[in-house]
């Protein structure tokens, strides 16, 4: 994924002081988090979009941190909810509990009711649990005993999984992937970076205490309203669309794919492509911002073929190859 610039062609007024508290945001975050730009990135674009992400990543590469990092400097309300399998659905979206004092059963919210759930080894959980999670990031309510809870705005689930280590997970199935709008790999930091890391922690930096770190909120949920209203009103040409299309109808067609993109998928790298646009300060979608999100918003919503998997085929192999077949609309 690319970095977004600051440059505010094409925006002015509050878009213009909106993309600049999101900017802002990188280099805040950037106090607790070392590199990791296009984690940050990716999470900016599905809170503009109103998606959720999957962060996939070996342990200790810092994804819990990065999302409470991000909540600090956005001054968001966050939880962490650790999957387990004998975590029940009630412990997420909450239960009625009895009251003795009233003999009447009221309302006990869970974790979910925040803005920023961090869903830490989702996949340790069994899909009961897993499913727990699906009316919450659709439909943004919980419904308990019939009656719907509409949950704070705004929600975006984190969840988080380990990419090699399968023994006692719940893989997570495809209805449940293709509701996360972008999949983000963290990956293990470059040798300049771990010796920065290194060398804070030397230095006393306490990756529990953000505030003392000097995280700071720098954006807000106003900000973010008008970031929304904004990407919204990004062109989109219609060659742009057709050129969507053709890519997600490309996963369906190849050889190695037993399980191609759907609408939805299409709809979301439509929607990420807008919003990266408008990052960049541009207000209309060239087809570069397509190519930019095409792997985050649509590497989980693929499956490979097994005899494509033995022989060394990743997701990310074919949609590149897919991208640079299907033609670019001048």
């Amino acid at each position: 994924m690319m970095d977004p610039t600051t440059d505010n062609a094409g925006q002015g007024g509050d878009a213009g002081t909106a993309r600049t508290a999101l900017e802002a945001l990188r280099a805040e975050i950037a106090k607790a988090v070392v590199g990791q730009d296009p984690a940050v990135t990716g999470l900016v674009v599905a809170l503009l979009c109103r998606g959720h992400v999957l962060l996939e990543g070996v342990p200790g590469v810092a994804k819990t941190l990065l999302v409470r990092a991000l909540a600090s400097a956005l001054e968001l309300d966050t939880k962490r909810v650790q999957f387990t399998p004998d975590l029940m659905p009630s412990d997420v979206t909450g239960s009625l509990v009895y009251d003795t004092r009233t003999a009447e059963f009221s309302f006990q919210p869970g974790p979910v009711f925040t803005n920023l759930l961090l869903a830490d080894e989702i996949n340790r959980t069994p899909p009961k649990t897993q499913s727990s999670l699906l009316e919450a990031m659709e439909e943004r309510q919980v419904t308990v005993d019939g009656t719907p809870r509409p949950l704070p705005e705004p929600f975006l689930v984190a969840a988080t999984q380990n990419p090699v280590e399968y023994e006692g997970t719940y893989p997570l199935p495809e209805a449940q992937l293709d509701r996360f709008l972008l999949k983000l790999t963290i990956p293990l930091p470059s040798r300049q970076d771990e010796i920065d890391v290194l060398t804070r922690h030397a230095s006393g930096f306490d990756p529990r205490d953000l505030r003392a770190a000097g995280v700071r909120p720098v954006a807000g949920p106003a900000d973010l309203e008008a970031a929304r209203a904004a990407v919204a009103k990004t062109t989109v040409s219609p060659e742009i669309t057709a050129y969507v299309v053709d890519i997600c109808r490309a996963t369906r067609e190849s050889p190695s794919l037993t399980l191609g993109v759907s609408p939805r998928g299409a709809t979301a790298l439509l929607a990420t492509s807008r919003a990266w646009a408008w990052l960049t300060g541009r207000d209309y979608v060239i087809p570069d911002d397509v190519k930019a999100l095409a792997l985050p918003t649509l590497r989980h919503r693929v499956q490979l073929r097994p005899e494509a998997e033995m022989e060394g085929v990743t997701a990310d192999s074919v949609i590149n190859a897919i991208l640079a077949h299907v033609p670019v609309p001048r």
